[in-house]
């Protein structure tokens, strides 16, 4: 048994001491990540918005991130990139631990939507980072570990957040804010600059090249097709936070919320518990091809709960589903940093997550509206069909694929 419990962690061995850091700091970015749980209880219930007007703001910081993620990107590639999250976040855990000592007004709304402004710009610095330290030798391994690190702060930050909330509300910024400094300094302490030129002949894809980012995936389109089907599965798995509560609450009325509560920890759990098993066991598998399961887990997970009405199936449909989730956070990354020359690493790791992210927008309004006019079990009925769709186009792009070949040192592709 101990045995096999190495095992699974043999994708994490001999990483670059720098991801490690990197690992710890996305559990204290996580842990302390207290605001963004709670933020349309911030704005109704200490501010006094109504849920209209909370729902414009919260919408209104999805529009900021546009340019954040935009200006990000291109500083990334201009500048040391260790800096760039220095910068970006430090001034964002300044602002939130300065709103700690703010009473709820609608001042506090704002600065809450400067320091998310912030935040969102060093996000790419952080995936360049990731690319320039691994190769497609390690690189799943990689993501995996700083994946499962963001999801074990996730599964106690919210509950000790829930917990301030009522009486401690400054010191939800405050904590916050003083977690998310502590994880910027192991970044500026512990990690060098990480810019480099990539050389290798089996890494070709990687190397640096002239001209702008659209250039780029215009000679890449492989690169937008992913995008555009990864946007597809972002779009059915948003529904898992939006529709599952509202059908919840339709079979069982009150507690359905609290059905939610203990079917989103389970989720959790589920993470920290499979992201190594799951990594261990697709490590050697093409990415593209470990995402179309994932897609396929999600069709299954989601179909099912168009015929499902009794609680112990929506366990079971959220176990298949943070199944494929798993496979497609890990192997999503990987796959487009494999494809990314190291010239265009931030740009890139702002221009496709928005592309993809535009599911995540859309989602929730466009079936919002589907559900009012239809019901909940035709929508789970669509989702499970869009996840089967973008299952078999990803089967279909792995062919496209094969001609981006880079090889690794056990002649393994790596797309």
């Amino acid at each position: 048994m101990i045995n096999g419990l190495k095992q699974l962690f043999i994708p994490y061995k001999g990483l670059p001491k720098e991801i490690y850091i990197i690992f710890i700091a996305r559990i204290m970015n996580s842990l302390g990540g207290f605001v963004n749980p709670l933020l349309v209880l911030i704005l109704t219930q200490k501010v006094g918005l109504d849920t209209g007007i909370a729902g414009t703001y919260i919408t209104f910081i999805s529009v900021i991130a546009v340019p954040g993620l935009l200006l990000g990107g291109k500083l990334t590639d201009l500048f040391n990139r260790k800096w760039i999250i220095f910068a970006c976040q430090g001034l964002g855990a300044f602002i939130y631990i300065a709103v700690g000592f703010v009473s709820p007004s609608m001042l506090m709304v704002y600065m809450i939507m400067a320091a998310s402004f912030f935040f969102i710009m060093c996000s790419p610095a952080y995936d360049a980072i990731l690319a320039d330290l691994t190769s497609p030798d390690n690189r799943k391994g990689a993501y995996s570990l700083v994946y499962m690190g963001w999801n074990i702060g996730f599964a106690i930050g919210p509950a000790i957040a829930g917990l301030l909330f009522k009486d401690f509300l400054s010191l939800i910024f405050i904590i916050d804010g003083i977690c998310t400094l502590f994880a910027t300094t192991l970044i500026v302490i512990f990690i060098k600059e990480t810019k480099r030129t990539v050389t290798e002949t089996d890494r070709v894809l990687e190397q640096n090249v002239e001209g702008s980012i659209f250039k780029v995936l215009l000679s890449r389109p492989i690169l937008i097709m992913f995008a555009l089907i990864l946007l597809c599965i972002e779009f059915a798995y948003t529904q898992w936070a939006f529709s599952i509560p509202l059908h919840l609450n339709e079979l069982f009325g009150d507690i359905g919320a609290s059905h939610f509560g203990i079917l989103a920890s389970f989720n959790g759990i589920l993470v920290i518990i499979f992201t190594p098993i799951l990594t261990r066991i697709t490590q050697k598998a093409r990415p593209i091809r470990v995402i179309a399961s994932g897609a396929l887990c999600y069709a299954i997970a989601f179909g099912m709960l168009a015929f499902t009405t009794v609680l112990p199936l929506f366990y079971l449909s959220i176990f298949i589903m943070t199944i494929g989730e798993i496979l497609i956070a890990i192997n999503a990354a990987t796959f487009m940093a494999n494809m990314t020359p190291a010239s265009h690493r931030g740009r890139m790791s702002s221009v496709l997550p928005l592309l993809i992210g535009t599911g995540n927008a859309t989602s929730p309004m466009i079936m919002g509206n589907y559900i009012s006019a239809h019901s909940i079990s035709s929508a789970w009925v669509l989702i499970g069909t869009l996840s089967f769709l973008s299952a078999a186009l990803m089967w279909i792009l792995q062919r496209a694929a094969n001609k981006y070949v880079t090889v690794n040192h056990d002649d393994t592709v790596a797309h």
